[in-house]
């Protein structure tokens, strides 16, 4: 289903604080390690800690690689050795943009890379970035979103509503069975599992000028909360970033988009957070217990309602 609101335009990015993962809502970023503990945007203090394991992968099976017809496939062009990493940092330039950034169709199968693979601007197309296993050691799952004479097109990580086409080969599909939908205009987030509601929640959203962002984005990762506030439980990581990250304390520029709990529920229902989306710490352990890396997320203005 195709969500008939206002479409975005705007691709906005975030810096990211050397040494760690910070989340507008959740992640803190390091370019290789991170901590288990991250400082959200929410957060009444910044703090760190020191750098752990890596946690289990939250991730489902691999599975096999559809095989397309070789005579068919556009051959990937050469890639630069030194082209960037797609990393917790804001993505490279050049991507395009998400055709159908409002889409609530469920995104039901996910990538993940195997070794090091490139990401082009289409099939045959040209090469901006790679995308590794693992973004600050936390294992990458990206949704898939199209398929094109044996490509895949896929959710950029630490961007807005872009999407990156990867050539077969070097990684493997799994299966993503559910979906979180968000609508900012009723402030409630919708959990479905084979495209059937499990279950919805109030939620609060970005305030004025720090908005929670339209589109399709995906769970990035499963981190601790980095203190009390956060209400004890794990916070998921988006991969989307703020639209504005100038208009965020400075403290927070350099934040990804999250999901997490608050210490209490009183400002459910409204907008009040640095662009998370905020919820009960009992609405969100059950998320945090159901929900592997790759999971795809939409936040739309309102669904029609027929949905």
């Amino acid at each position: 289903m195709r969500y008939d609101g206002p479409s975005p335009d705007r691709r906005t990015r975030a810096m990211v604080t050397t040494g760690g993962l910070v989340v507008a809502a959740v992640l803190a970023a390091g370019v290789a390690l991170l901590p288990r503990s991250v400082p959200l945007a929410d957060a009444s203090t910044p703090t760190r800690s020191p750098v752990g394991t890596s946690p289990t992968a939250h991730a489902p099976a691999a599975g096999p690689v559809p095989s397309p017809t070789p005579s068919r496939i556009p051959v990937a062009p050469p890639a630069p050795d030194d082209l960037p990493v797609v990393t917790y940092r804001p993505a490279p330039d050049g991507f395009p943009a998400d055709p159908d950034p409002l889409d609530t169709a469920p995104l039901t199968q996910g990538l993940r890379p195997l070794r090091r693979i490139t990401a082009h601007t289409a099939p045959g197309g040209r090469p901006l970035a790679f995308l590794t296993p693992q973004i600050s050691g936390y294992d990458l799952v990206v949704p898939i979103t199209a398929r094109r004479a044996g490509w895949v097109a896929v959710l950029l990580p630490s961007a807005n509503r872009r999407i990156a086409w990867v050539p077969p080969g070097g990684w493997h599909t799994v299966a993503l069975p559910d979906q979180l939908v968000v609508e900012r205009r009723t402030h409630r987030l919708t959990w479905l599992r084979h495209g059937r509601p499990v279950r919805s929640w109030s939620v609060s959203l970005g305030m004025p000028g720090q908005v929670t962002p339209l589109g399709r984005t995906f769970v990035l990762a499963r981190t601790p909360p980095a203190e009390a506030t956060f209400g004890g439980v794990d916070v998921l990581a988006l991969g989307a970033v703020p639209e504005d990250p100038a208009a965020l304390p400075a403290r927070l520029r350099g934040a990804h988009i999250g999901i997490h709990s608050w210490y209490h529920d009183r400002e459910l229902g409204r907008d009040t957070t640095n662009g998370c989306v905020r919820l009960t710490p009992s609405a969100q352990q059950r998320l945090v217990d159901a929900l592997p890396h790759g999971t795809g997320v939409v936040v739309v203005d309102r669904l029609p309602a027929s949905r």
